[in-house]
């Protein structure tokens, strides 16, 4: 049992239909990749699982439990539209917002303080938002998001409008917080940030869920059981012995690269003792498609 739990999901919104009985679990410890084009249902759903709205039909549960009002407080939501009160101090506001995820004003300033610094943005305390950068806002709205240590974590394009310095950072937080165990739910459209993130993804479209799964599960699926040996020597790699079909085989860059089609069964043993009787390999792989491409083919055949 995941910590969110969709049995069923349906949302209408008059005659058009937002959810179509989704059914999903959110592994516990996770990074959990919600992807979809724009329009397809993910931020209804997240707004579901935040309470913001209610789902016509079906069921959710939190940590195994139908979700209640309370269990707002242990979920953290950063979406994608940004917006903090311009004319309020950055401290102030800071500690406004923890209050409402329940903590105390001397907790929340103490907390808040090492957060200021780990981000580099002691000397902001005191300014107004309105003097804020957009990417100095986004820290502090990054800051608030997480800083109640919530179970649950929803993040909405959090990489948007980022220089790639920031980035790293907000990267390296994300990956930390995984390992403190908070789970995390992130939307997001740059599928690089799949890849390097998520552990599972679901791919909802048209108000359907697509697939769901892990990220390598998902993409060894729709993969086309080809393998790249790369390789010192002048001649085209000899594979008489494996039962494997050569797609390719090509100078690169001052070596050879062979990609081999691998779907008649032979095993990486088979090839590998095949081609160290006449080369010196360099290296060995699979080739799965990225998510990019797979998210691509799947939205558009649906």
């Amino acid at each position: 049992m995941g910590i969110i739990t969709c049995s069923g999901i349906t949302k209408k919104f008059g005659n058009f239909t937002a959810l179509n009985s989704v059914s999903l679990d959110i592994p516990k410890g996770k990074i959990f990749g919600l992807l979809g084009p724009n329009g397809a249902g993910k931020t209804t759903l997240i707004r579901i699982i935040n309470q913001i709205t209610l789902p016509d039909s079906g069921e959710l549960l939190f940590n195994g439990a139908p979700i209640r009002p309370s269990d707002v407080e242990n979920i953290g939501y950063l979406p994608e539209e940004r917006g903090l009160y311009k004319k309020m101090k950055v401290g102030e506001q800071a500690i406004y917002l923890a209050k409402l995820k329940g903590m105390s004003g001397k907790q929340a300033t103490k907390e808040l303080k090492e957060w200021f610094v780990k981000f580099s943005i002691q000397g902001w305390w005191d300014k107004k938002v309105e003097e804020l950068s957009k990417g100095m806002a986004q820290k502090i709205q990054f800051i608030t998001t997480v800083m109640h240590k919530p179970q649950l974590l929803i993040l909405d394009e959090p990489f948007s409008g980022f220089d790639p310095v920031n980035v790293n950072l907000i990267r390296k937080e994300i990956l930390a917080l995984k390992e403190a165990g908070t789970t995390i739910i992130l939307s997001t459209h740059n599928m690089e940030s799949v890849e390097e993130l998520c552990d599972n993804i679901a791919l909802i479209n048209k108000s359907n869920l697509i697939v769901a799964g892990g990220v390598d599960e998902i993409r060894r699926k729709y993969g086309n059981n080809h393998v790249e040996v790369i390789y010192r020597g002048t001649d085209p790699v000899a594979l008489a012995g494996a039962p494997v079909t050569v797609v390719s085989d090509d100078i690169y860059k001052g070596n050879r690269r062979a990609v081999l089609d691998v779907s008649g069964g032979a095993t990486s043993a088979q090839i590998l003792g095949e081609l160290i009787k006449g080369n010196d390999i360099v290296s060995y792989q699979e080739l799965m498609p990225r998510m990019n491409d797979i998210f691509i083919k799947l939205v558009t055949n649906n």
